[in-house]
């Protein structure tokens, strides 16, 4: 009678008895919505909360702005009169001026991001090398980029005025010219020296992205290219600029980015010239709204949404090309 009352080892671990469904039966599903969903949900709201209240405050509500003042009709003193759709768009893109402006603006980009990137490939070879005084030189590069724009744009109009300027001195002096010339106010040099103080300041920043690139290249690469007899420039066109096209394709999309939007060295070097003969979509937008005979804040706000427009394009066009998801 004790041996059958006596509980069988194998009922002691069965499935059922440690609370663990038998074969066969569904385990029953963990309610959606449960309180363990939420808490690693409210744990990343904690650290991505801010990055997106800042995303929200500087980039989407001042971009539903700029839509909404594009699409406005406003009175001198920026009173909103109501809604005109998009009168604003085509009366921008009927502006007399606007294939001006929009040839100079493809000029200053394309002339600005091709010679920067182009110069900064010397300049960033350059400083990686080892020689004396190598740190005070690198501290030198970045004096352009840690000045103010409006400084770096008032000081070249000192350099390049046409009876004071200090160019214009060293020119005639050296006898290279026989009488100075108008950088400024000539229409034949007016562009090419808004792009010469343009690559200057895009020097820095953009060596800088070049020099960590080439830093980050091993050198047993450049050795086993030396052991295969590579000379010089085949490695520099097969090594160096293949594992640089990273580095690259950040500095020239931000480049794109930041020279489309140089207002300051538009704008001061340009300041005394009337009209929108050598403007650019960034100063384009500006006048528009303060300078020009219209005084439209809501042309001006589609100018900038047509110029936001552009950038992206013309961004997605170069990534495009470079076949940037390989890279």
């Amino acid at each position: 009678m004790a041996a059958q009352l006596q509980t069988h080892p194998a009922a002691e671990a069965s499935p059922a008895a440690a609370g663990t469904p038998a074969p066969g039966v569904a385990r029953s599903p963990r309610r959606a919505g449960s309180r363990r969903d939420y808490v690693p949900m409210c744990t990343a709201l904690l650290w991505v909360g801010p990055a997106i209240a800042l995303i929200t405050g500087v980039v989407v509500y001042p971009a539903v702005e700029l839509v909404k003042a594009a699409t406005g009709d406003y009175s001198l003193t920026g009173l909103r009169r109501g809604s005109v759709g998009a009168a604003n768009f085509t009366q921008v893109l009927h502006h007399p001026a606007f294939a001006t402006v929009m040839a100079n603006t493809a000029m200053w980009v394309v002339a600005v991001v091709a010679a920067t990137i182009v110069v900064s490939l010397g300049l960033a070879q350059f400083l990686s090398k080892e020689f004396f005084g190598r740190k005070a030189v690198r501290w030198a590069v970045i004096v352009p980029w840690a000045t103010s724009l409006i400084v770096t744009a008032r000081l070249f109009t000192l350099v390049l005025d046409y009876y004071h300027g200090v160019l214009n001195s060293l020119l005639t002096t050296a006898h290279i010219i026989d009488k100075p010339i108008d950088f400024l106010g000539d229409d034949s040099w007016t562009m090419p020296s808004m792009i010469a103080v343009g690559v200057f300041v895009s020097l820095p920043f953009t060596a800088y992205v070049l020099l960590a690139g080439l830093s980050a290249i091993p050198a047993e690469v450049y050795e086993a290219a030396r052991i295969d007899g590579a000379g010089k420039w085949r490695t520099y066109w097969h090594v160096t600029l293949p594992l640089l096209r990273p580095a690259l394709l950040v500095a020239s999309v931000l480049n794109i980015i930041y020279v489309f939007n140089s207002f300051p060295i538009v704008y001061t070097l340009n300041d005394r010239n009337p009209g929108l003969e050598h403007d650019t979509s960034i100063t384009f937008m500006y006048k528009l709204a303060f300078k020009s005979s219209e005084h439209s804040i809501g042309m001006s706000a589609a100018a900038g949404v047509i110029n936001v427009a552009l950038i992206l394009s013309v961004v997605l066009v170069y990534l495009r090309s470079v076949k940037w998801k390989e890279i």
